[in-house]
């Protein structure tokens, strides 16, 4: 017990030292998790929109597998990355393994499902309360995905903040893809994981403690968002 509060001092010091190390842990691990957040919204946005207003063959197909990706296994998607970008995969003339670069590319793999299936879920809601009123000022598809995008702006910052709390708290692709490389590849999730194995206990809780307040901010804004819309 006396060690768990000695590691759990030297943690709070370590936050508050703003060492270089820590610091530059975090904002790799924000950078990347922004990075694919913002990625996966240009992706993600438009693909639902396009699934809740327009109808096509297969498009049905395409919403429950856009659903049933939710649940995508991280490691899988590891995996998967790691063989394309390998030396002898397909994109290994790239040279991005064990880079940020595949990093976000594996988080992009597994945040834009979840845009796509929140943003269509709320923007079909929209789209059955104003559909009719947009055919009759006759607005094409493209600008009718847009006017519902303006209507429900709030909804668009719910899914960005789903994909980023999902992002931030990965660990098992990004640890397959970027190698856990200090002060190049090493996240906060990662460097958990490694330091945790190693009895480095101080650092480990220190990035823990900023990963808990991300998450719990990330948490709570979306919680408010959705409820202010709610209520409009």
């Amino acid at each position: 017990m006396q060690d768990l509060l000695q590691a759990a001092r030297s943690a709070l010091a370590l936050v508050a030292s703003l060492d270089p190390e820590f610091i530059g842990i975090v904002g790799l691990s924000l950078g990347v998790s922004l990075s694919a957040s913002v990625i996966a919204m240009l992706i993600g946005a438009p693909f639902g929109g396009v699934l809740a207003v327009a109808r096509f063959p297969g498009r049905q197909a395409i919403i429950v597998l856009a659903n049933a990706l939710l649940g995508l296994p991280p490691v899988v998607v590891g995996l998967a990355i790691y063989l394309l970008l390998s030396r002898s995969g397909p994109l290994g003339f790239a040279g991005l393994l064990f880079t940020p670069a595949a990093m976000i590319v594996a988080q992009v793999v597994l945040t834009t499902p979840i845009v796509t299936a929140l943003v269509h879920r709320l923007a079909a809601v929209l789209w059955s309360e104003y559909a009719d009123l947009m055919r009759i000022d006759g607005l094409s598809k493209a600008h009718s995905i847009g006017q519902l995008f303006v209507i429900g702006r709030s909804f668009l910052l719910t899914a960005f903040l789903a994909a980023f709390g999902r992002a931030i708290a990965e660990v098992g692709a990004i640890l397959m893809v970027g190698g856990n490389i200090r002060g190049f590849t090493r996240t906060m999730t990662t460097a958990i994981a490694l330091e945790t194995g190693k009895g480095e206990l101080p650092l480990a809780l220190g990035l823990g403690l900023v990963l808990i307040v991300i998450s719990v901010f990330v948490s709570a804004a979306a919680f408010l968002l959705t409820a202010w819309a709610d209520s409009r």
